[in-house]
């Protein structure tokens, strides 16, 4: 069963980096330094390369996870691989938006979105479901385009909020680190479990968390904490910082989740990264480098040169789950809502209650039990607020919808330079 997906890694590492960004652009702005030149330079030119080379690599690597993972509806046949490479490759002509752009908070999540859609129109050329393929796959690509554009170009109009003072950031950061111990706290009163890796999902449909609690650890695990971190990382602070992590491994025992266990290996690695690269190459990087170090140990399972009881876990956690999961979902999500009534956003929990909904479960929910084998996805804002809610037809005006705000708060910095002053 896979309840996890890449969403929680997307978030972790944009609360890494995005502090970094910012703290960095105060130190040019402060000593009147020039940021990203404009043009074509030689940086640009490596991070357009970087960006190629990725596409083929997540191409690869599906292909290679459709030999483990069929039975999920992942396919690959080696007769169709001219017209989906070329599918791919006209799609990732609007990479060179993130060749041109500058890092913000629309960068990032538009590159991981940008990605799970090229790996969506890849797995849609080998797809077997019976939905319209080539309206589905113009509507992904075109919901993609919509949201990266405003997001990554588009900057906020709206008058900056009050900046706090470092005072008040301290303050914020033990707000935050209370509200995680009492996350942890409160969640560990219900559920503790200490378990190894193989066995969580012996007892995982065992857990009795509250959702209300569930919702406050998802908070704390996905956002709150990984910021904390990262804002005790770069204002200094490494005992904050060390506390972040050790709450977050204290989810581990009572989510049984993989995630839990991983993120804070995950955190440390990320500020690895904004460390010795530049942000929009640390951005790409932080999913080439274990992408490819998935398809490395593919090939040496394959010939036999390791075990694969030493190549499948990562695999299945890395190349699968975080790569692959999310662009399966529109797949799942297109083949379902074709043949079944439209949510028109009765799934967001605030519309629920004010409108009829032909759901009364959660939409994860819905499509796991129409795909048994697939299991609780959290899907993209393209399968939600996209294909569920208005139908592929409709899709890229919600993706321009949600684009235009994350355009609109990119210059909104109510943390930014902090440290510095």
């Amino acid at each position: 069963m896979i309840a996890d997906s890449s969403c929680p890694v997307v978030a972790h590492a944009l609360w890494v980096l995005y502090p970094t960004f910012y703290c960095r652009q105060a130190l040019l702005r402060r000593h009147n330094v020039r940021g990203i030149s404009r043009g074509l330079t030689t940086e640009r030119c490596k991070l357009a390369a970087l960006l190629l080379l990725y596409v083929a690599a997540m191409c690869g690597s599906l292909a290679c996870v459709a030999q483990l993972y069929a039975a999920y509806h992942i396919l690959f046949q080696w007769d169709g691989l001219p017209w989906a490479s070329a599918v791919v490759a006209a799609f990732a002509v609007i990479a060179v938006c993130f060749v041109y752009a500058e890092f913000s908070f629309g960068y990032f999540a538009g590159f991981y979105l940008f990605m799970m859609i090229a790996g969506y129109l890849w797995l849609n050329q080998f797809s077997v479901f019976t939905y319209n393929h080539i309206s589905s796959g113009l509507s992904a690509a075109a919901s993609a385009t919509a949201f990266i554009l405003p997001a990554l170009f588009i900057r906020s109009p709206l008058p900056q909020p009050r900046m706090l003072s470092a005072r008040d950031v301290d303050r914020l950061i033990d707000a935050i680190l209370v509200f995680g111990l009492a996350a942890v706290l409160i969640g560990a009163a219900y559920d503790f479990r200490i378990v190894s890796i193989e066995h969580i999902y012996d007892y995982r449909e065992t857990l009795r968390t509250p959702r209300a609690v569930n919702y406050m650890i998802g908070i704390a695990s996905g956002a709150l904490l990984p910021f904390a971190f990262a804002c005790s990382v770069e204002l200094g602070k490494p005992w904050r910082a060390a506390v972040a992590l050790l709450l977050l491994l204290a989810l581990y025992p009572i989510t049984l989740s993989k995630i839990s266990l991983l993120t804070s290996i995950w955190l440390v690695v990320m500020t690895i990264l904004s460390r010795i690269l530049e942000l929009r190459v640390a951005v790409v990087v932080s999913l080439f480098a274990p992408l490819t170090a998935g398809l490395i140990l593919f090939a040496l399972a394959k010939h036999n040169w390791i075990s694969s009881t030493i190549a499948l876990p990562y695999l299945g956690l890395v190349n699968f789950r975080m790569i692959a999961i999310p662009s399966l979902a529109m797949d799942y999500y297109n083949d379902f809502f074709s043949r079944h009534e439209l949510t028109h956003f009765c799934q967001i929990s605030l519309l629920k209650p004010l409108m009829s909904c032909p759901y009364n479960e959660q939409i994860s929910v819905v499509i796991y039990k129409a795909f048994p084998t697939g299991g609780y996805f959290n899907a993209s804002l393209f399968a939600t607020e996209g294909i569920a809610s208005v139908g592929p037809l409709f899709a890229p005006i919600t993706a321009f919808a949600c684009g235009l705000v994350i355009g609109w708060q990119t210059e909104r910095q109510p943390i930014s330079h902090l440290a510095l002053f």
